[in-house]
């Protein structure tokens, strides 16, 4: 096989991987092949490396594929060797016990706010999100903290390339209250959002920054609205910048 087959396979193989999604958990070989556009031959050979390798696993009742448990445990290996992750989940898991709400764990990846660790809370009604999920920069309490602790070149490239769609009623698509907002945000030290994303979820985000007090990630709280107390609000924000800087100060 010449080296240019060699990354075409491997192409395919990473491919097929991120195929898989939280809403695609099992696809069959004929699903495989609407989606990606490659033939069943050609899916079945690199299927069958992947499951040798532990990286897919078959159903062979359901006739369906899903991710291997192998994945499962580089995840953790990736986890345990990030000093972002393992400094922050004590700090996360403090504050979810305080409240007993869901705290989360943003960056910015391609322009979007993907998180990459939670807490979730032990409540029935809970706010949702899960690791590797996107969402646009320019909704929510963690994608709007993000953006605003950006340097102003940044910020300002990021700013134009933004095409600002509301996702909810409460979705700010007017750039300059966008700008205000960001940098009240700055100003503040921490960002709030009611419904702007997801409607009925509160969520207030404070940043984790470097050494170089450039930002690095998001903590968040999140909470139905349903559960939020006004009286409380002041006390959910102290704690959030309190997480944040703690897990700053751990990282510089």
């Amino acid at each position: 096989m010449s080296k240019e087959d060699s990354m075409q396979t491997i192409s395919r193989a990473i491919t097929i991987l991120k195929a898989f999604s939280r809403e695609d958990k099992e696809l069959s070989l004929a699903d495989l092949h609407r989606k990606l556009g490659l033939s069943k031959s050609s899916l079945q050979r690199i299927l069958n490396t992947l499951m040798q390798y532990g990286l897919i696993e078959k159903s062979e009742e359901r006739k369906t594929y899903q991710l291997g448990m192998e994945l499962y445990f580089l995840g953790n290996l990736v986890e345990m060797n990030s000093s972002l992750l393992s400094i922050a989940k004590p700090y996360m898991s403090r504050l979810n016990n305080i409240f007993n709400e869901t705290v989360s764990l943003s960056i910015i990846d391609h322009n979007q706010r993907k998180c990459i660790g939670y807490v979730a809370s032990h409540h029935e009604l809970r706010s949702l999100t899960y690791i590797g999920q996107y969402s646009p920069l320019y909704a929510g309490a963690s994608a709007k903290c993000l953006m605003a602790f950006l340097s102003d070149d940044e910020l300002a490239t990021l700013l134009q390339s933004i095409d600002l769609k509301p996702i909810t009623q409460e979705t700010i698509i007017d750039r300059q209250c966008l700008q205000q907002e960001l940098r009240t945000i700055r100003q503040q030290g921490y960002a709030i959002s009611n419904g702007e994303r997801v409607i009925g979820a509160f969520s207030i985000s404070a940043p984790i920054m470097d050494r170089f007090q450039q930002i690095l990630a998001t903590v968040s709280l999140m909470i139905p609205t349903v559960r939020i107390k006004e009286s409380e609000v002041e006390t959910y924000i102290h704690h959030v910048k309190e997480t944040a800087a703690m897990i700053s100060q751990q990282l510089s």
